[in-house]
Parts: C-alpha cells; sequence; structure tokens
C-alpha cells in the first residue's frame, strides 16, 4: 500500500470504488430477480475510539454516520422513477468535522416506448468513477432485447459533484454518453466516453469501456477500463489509464480458477489544470503520477461441502519507479465443524520485499446463536489503515508491525431490523487503540 496525499489517493480511489460498485450491481443483478416494487435502507452508526502512544499521549475520536437509500421499482412499461443514496457523516476529536456525500438524488420518467429522463445528481455505475455528475440524463432502452441483447444509449451533461460536500466543482462541467448492450444473468457490455472541462480548458477526454460476460454458471469475465484520449489539462500523457479484469472458471463443483490483473496510475488531474489556468508552472511528479499494478490468480478447492481451500501467487507494484513484489496467499474456510456449529476462516498473505518480508494473517472463528444471532471473533495482523484527513481526501498507512483484535455481533431482530455490536483493540509498534461501534439497519 502507499502513503501518499490525499487529493491522490482519492483521485485513484475514486476509480477502484467505481469498479467495485458496478462488480456489486452486475453481480446483484446476475443473482436477483427483477424488483418489481421500490425498497429502501437507513443504517445508523455510532463508533467511538481512544489511542494511546507509548510516550503517553493520548487522543479519542468519535463518529456518527447515516446511510439512506430509496430506489423506485423497475418497470419495463415506463413509469416515474427515482433515487436516493445519501451518507452524512459526523468525525469529532482531533478535527471536527461534517460530511455529506450524495450518490443519487434523481427522479424521472419513462415511457412505454423506452425513452427515459432524469434530472438530479447521480452516478452511472456504466462508466464507473467517471459516472458521478449533477445535472440531466436523457436514455434511450429498446422496448425487446435483439440476439445480442437490450440496447441502451444514454446521453448526460451537468456539473461535478464534490462527493465530501453538497457543492459542485466551481466551473467544472462534464458531458458525454454510452452505448450499452444488456443481456441474461446480468451480461452486459458498455462503451462510454466522458469529457471534463475546467472553465476554458479540457480537464480529461475518457473513453471507458465495461464488460460482465457470464457462461452459465461455469464462466464468468469482469473487466473495466479508462482510456485518455485527451491528457490533464492537455499536457498529461494519453492512452491507457486504468485497467482492471478479473476471470472465474469452476470447471466442476471441486475446483474453481481466478486470475485478476489491476493497472492504474492515479493523476491529479484536477490540480494540473488549475495550475495551467492560474499561469502556475505544473509540477513534473504530477504529470507523472502514481502506479498501481497487481497481477495472479488463486486456485479454489471444495474439498466437501464444508470444507474448502485456497492458493495464490500475485505480483504488485506500488509506484512508477518500484520493483514489483510477490505476494503468496493461502488459506482455508470450514464450517460447522465437527458439528459444533463453529465456523473458520484462516488465510494469509506473505509479502517479499526487498530486504521486508512479512506476513499478513487473518482468522475468524464464527457461531449462531439461536436463528437471529452471529458472533464473530477475528484476528489480524499487518494491517493497512485508511484513514480521513478531512475534506481533501484519504491516507491509506501500512502497518506490518500491528495487531487487531475484534469481536461483533450481528443481531437479526426483524426481516426489516437488524444490529451491529463491535469492540477491537489495535495494537502496534508505538501505540494501541480501542475501538468500539454500534449500528442498526432498517430495511423497507
Amino acid at each position: 500500500m502507499i502513503v501518499t496525499e490525499g487529493t491522490r489517493v482519492r483521485s485513484f480511489g475514486r476509480r477502484r470504488l467505481g469498479a467495485m460498485a458496478v462488480a456489486a450491481a452486475l453481480l446483484t443483478a446476475a443473482s436477483a430477480p427483477a424488483q418489481t416494487k421500490g425498497w429502501g435502507t437507513f443504517s445508523l452508526f455510532g463508533q467511538s475510539s481512544t489511542q494511546r502512544q507509548d510516550t503517553g499521549y493520548s487522543y479519542s475520536t468519535s463518529d456518527l454516520i447515516a446511510y439512506l437509500t430509496l430506489r423506485s421499482p423497475g418497470n419495463d412499461d415506463g413509469g416515474l422513477e427515482y433515487g436516493l443514496d445519501v451518507r452524512s457523516a459526523r468525525y469529532s476529536g482531533v478535527f471536527d468535522q461534517n460530511q455529506v456525500s450524495i450518490y443519487d438524488a434523481y427522479f424521472g420518467f419513462r415511457s412505454k416506448s423506452g425513452f427515459g429522463f432524469r434530472l438530479g445528481q447521480m452516478w452511472l455505475n456504466d462508466l464507473g468513477a467517471l459516472g458521478s455528475f449533477g445535472g440531466a440524463l436523457l436514455e434511450y432502452r429498446a422496448k425487446r432485447p435483439s440476439a445480442l441483447g437490450r440496447l441502451r444509449l444514454g446521453l448526460f451533461g451537468g456539473g461535478e459533484p464534490d462527493l465530501f460536500k453538497v457543492s459542485y466543482a466551481q466551473g467544472v462541467r462534464k458531458a458525454g454518453g454510452y452505448v450499452a448492450l444488456d443481456g441474461d444473468l446480468g451480461r452486459r457490455h458498455v462503451l462510454g466516453f466522458v469529457t471534463v472541462r475546467n472553465h476554458n480548458l479540457t480537464e480529461r477526454e475518457v473513453v471507458t469501456l465495461l464488460n460482465f460476460l457470464p457462461i452459465g454458471r461455469t464462466f464468468f469475465l469482469y473487466q473495466t477500463s479508462e482510456y485518455d484520449i485527451k491528457g490533464p489539462g492537455g499536457t498529461g500523457k494519453t492512452g491507457l489509464n486504468y485497467f482492471f479484469a478479473n476471470v472465474r472458471y469452476a470447471p466442476s463443483d471441486v475446483v474453481e480458477f481466478q486470475g485478476t490483473y489491476h493497472h492504474g496510475r492515479s493523476i491529479d488531474a484536477r490540480t494540473i489544470t488549475n495550475d495551467e489556468l492560474n499561469g502556475r508552472p505544473v509540477d513534473s511528479r504530477l504529470l507523472t503520477g502514481l502506479l498501481f499494478e497487481s497481477a495472479g490468480g488463486r486456485v479454489t478447492v471444495s474439498l466437501s461441502r464444508h470444507l474448502r481451500v485456497w492458493g495464490g501467487y500475485y505480483r504488485d507494484r506500488n509506484n512508477l519507479d518500484a520493483a514489483a513484489t510477490g505476494r503468496v496467499q493461502a488459506g482455508f474456510w470450514a464450517s460447522d465443524i465437527l458439528g459444533s456449529g463453529f465456523d473458520v476462516t484462516v488465510s494469509d498473505n506473505r509479502i517479499d520485499r526487498t530486504g521486508n518480508r512479512y506476513d499478513s494473517w487473518y482468522t475468524s472463528v464464527g457461531a449462531s446463536i439461536g436463528r437471529s444471532v452471529y458472533i464473530t471473533a477475528d484476528y489480524t495482523t499487518s494491517l493497512s489503515v485508511l484513514s480521513f484527513t478531512g475534506s481533501d481526501g484519504v491516507i491509506v498507512e501500512s502497518r506490518p508491525q500491528s495487531k487487531r483484535y475484534s469481536l461483533s455481533a450481528n443481531v437479526n431482530l426483524t426481516r426489516h431490523l437488524s444490529l451491529l455490536l463491535q469492540a477491537e483493540r489495535l495494537l502496534d509498534d508505538t501505540s494501541h487503540e480501542d475501538r468500539v461501534m454500534a449500528g442498526a439497519t432498517v430495511r423497507f
């Protein structure tokens, strides 16, 4: 992992978040029937932590985070459409801050012929991390699918929202379009185009490509990429900027093969363009950016319906001038061991860097209490810690000499109400931190 400026980490993190959001949406679509009714969830989480340094210095922080999601029903006959996905957080302690993140807040209408529009703020998952905007979307969805799938055509335009504030980037406009084909089992192919204008300069022009190809239950391919046809501010590099691929093949119920490749350059296009607008020289390091690259695969063997083992190997690189490092992954999962009701997961990632080798262990033991409560005890070593730096972004810290102990409980009170309780201790070579969290989720 890397420790660097929060703005750069956020720039690359948005792409990774966008890819994960699309993957989750596609996998959900492949395994769930179409929603015929609107749905929503509301979650509220509170967290408190105290960190004590070996020097005697200590400080405490607390967070209060709320999530609200609403979705209109899917209806091929058209009608009103709406979506709301809002996160609100209050952080206090070392710094006090309120954050509100709006991912979706739109309404619209779709006719029976397939033409529709939406107004408001939205995140188009088809375009990955570049799909966040506030404005208008026009879309045509074919009434009946062809042999290749159901055709969708979309055009959009508006401002670029700040994901940590209820505001928009001043003078920044985003527009683009896409062509998509949707098929059975979540199959989707999308070709998109996005242009971002910062006042009178083109900040980025990007072609996006997304593919999700399932073949029965034995194979699927998920791929997403970004290709810059005009570099940041007209001075950055063009070409492939981001690529992620995940392939799984299960020739039988016993063996499954998985391969992944992840390549991305984190370039702060906004800072580059603002420097040009203000007549400041552009830092060459900003044009180069940061690089993350990982390639590898693993094999999973199901020895029985209660026992599964896996192993794999990956090569990772965390920057342009860094050497690739090896990472060996192995683990097993066992459920209802000897009829005791206990489930166990153990995994290890052995990372081999020049002059520095360490293992990142994860162990989890869980058991059900009745039909509504599930208790889990976790042990983790060699953590990567995500820290908020304020409205500018986040920092990821690698802590090889760290240990984490955690005890959590998931309680399903009803079909619509669940609780989460958790306590944990984090130890490293200079400090220890105690944390407690409680939360509730309501589904309606």
